[in-house]
């Protein structure tokens, strides 16, 4: 007979652990018999008496239970984290392929709540973010070591959430070596990460498979520039089809046909180096943090993309009214030469009014609680209003939101609005969540935090 303590719910609660959500809350739960310390297992009935599943309690918590078992289970030992851990890695292979940087577990979608493990080749980062996990580190760090035999392991622990579960902040090396920054390969491409010092784990996986999907966005704009593809002879005699310009003339940069892109809140430049591998012409890299362009050049530099990509330290927001601002100044002026009406050329432009062809918003959460949702509506509706003002004509929208109380409804509606304000018509062309590494729980509605779109913008007045 189990000497574990039961937790009782109530009767007229709202199903959602029999639906897969495996948070119980204080409100929900009915009585406890038994004793049980805080991070300690207990058993989780419902009104009749029925065993649902197993949980660890904190009741310092909203969240008072995190079931980790459908049944019956006496301890979260070594053995109950390896068997965990080697399914996640085995998900992780079947969508990925073996030893692949990803996200290697996901807390609740890998039936883990309160642990999230990150790899950078043979360096894994963990963060523990409840009192259940914290007093269960040495299972899981053994099993952690056992499963994927890591060089080292480190501890990225340094988030407010746990606050909320009584514990402090806390980072450091958990076990071997660490080297501050790890080089991984994704896509193709070379990527540092810093785990001491980047957001999160060092790394955002969760846009792995988005960044890729922006390859056929970065050609095709060549005949906008009056380029167009020509048989002539070469030098050798024979004959092939090579870029001409309006005045006849061979165009010899290879970038003929890319896109102009803007990358906003660029962290480590992830989306620019995607954009540049996939045949952009030139590329603005934008975040308002001097450390992140740092990361993000030596990305750039070590792919080889120098050559066409800009770097500015600015805030984003700042930066699309300026330049929105700049356009609009420079078409009153043209708009008053043709009509005849006098110039004050005397007086400078405001800014440069620049367009791009590309333009990509992957901004940190602007909501972490649901009193500012409100907020982060606004932000979200400014940002791709200026964004879309700054489009060529026919160019593309890649926007983001990772903010979990903004939800996708909500979030589709606010580019819908900005849309309408900005007199564009929008062309939805991708509309995604985060990538297989993060896979999500049904009836969760928290793991559905990434939203990504992709839209085609044009003009009202062009249609």
């Amino acid at each position: 007979m189990s000497t574990q303590a039961s937790v009782w719910l109530n009767k007229g609660r709202r199903p959602r652990l029999e639906e897969g959500h495996p948070w119980i809350y204080a409100n929900e739960i009915a009585k406890i018999e038994g004793e049980a310390l805080p991070g300690q297992l207990v058993e989780v009935r419902d009104h009749r008496g029925l065993m649902l599943g197993t949980g660890y309690w904190n009741p310092a918590s909203q969240i008072t239970v995190r079931i980790v078992a459908y049944g019956a289970l006496e301890r979260m030992d070594a053995d109950f984290f390896r068997k965990r851990f080697e399914r996640a890695s085995a998900h992780r292979s079947r969508f990925l392929g073996d030893d692949v940087s990803c996200r290697l577990v996901y807390g609740e979608a890998d039936f883990l709540p309160g642990l999230v493990v990150d790899r950078f080749n043979d360096i894994l980062v963990v963060q523990v973010l409840t009192l259940g996990m914290e007093m269960s580190k040495e299972a899981w760090l053994r099993a952690l070591i056992d499963v994927f035999q890591p060089r080292g392991i480190y501890e990225r622990s340094d988030v407010g959430v746990r606050t909320l579960e009584g514990l402090e902040e806390r980072t450091g090396i958990l076990y071997g070596e660490c080297p501050r920054h790890v080089e991984i390969v994704e896509n193709g491409l070379m990527v540092q990460v810093d785990i001491e010092g980047g957001q999160k784990t060092g790394y955002f996986f969760d846009q792995r498979e988005n960044r890729a999907s922006i390859k056929p966005l970065m050609k095709g704009w060549g005949a906008r520039s009056g380029i167009k593809l020509q048989e002539r002879e070469s030098e050798g005699g024979g004959k092939g089809l090579v870029p001409v310009n309006t005045n006849g003339s061979i165009v010899m940069f290879p970038y003929w046909d890319g896109a102009t892109v803007l990358e906003c809140f660029a962290h480590t430049g992830s989306f620019t180096l995607h954009a540049c591998d996939y045949g952009a012409k030139k590329v603005t890299c934008l975040d308002i943090s001097e450390h992140a362009l740092q990361t993000a050049r030596h990305n750039v530099e070590i792919n080889g993309f120098m050559d066409r990509v800009e770097f500015v330290a600015a805030d984003a927001f700042e930066y699309l009214r300026q330049h929105v601002a700049g356009r609009d100044e420079r078409q009153l002026r043209a708009n008053a030469k043709v009509s005849g009406a006098k110039v004050d050329t005397s007086k400078p432009l405001a800014s440069e009014g620049r367009t791009w062809d590309v333009i990509i918003l992957d901004p940190p959460a602007f909501a972490k609680t649901k009193r500012a949702v409100d907020g982060a509506i606004r932000g979200y509706k400014d940002i791709n209003l200026q964004a879309m003002r700054l489009l060529n004509e026919g160019g593309y929208l890649v926007t983001a939101s990772c903010s979990y109380h903004v939800r996708p409804e909500l979030f589709l509606e606010t580019i819908q609005e900005a849309a309408k304000d900005a007199s564009k018509i929008i062309r939805r062309i991708e509309w995604r969540g985060a990538g297989k590494d993060h896979p999500q729980l049904a009836g969760v509605e928290e793991g559905h935090y990434l939203k990504f779109g992709i839209f085609e913008v044009r003009s009202r007045k062009e249609l």
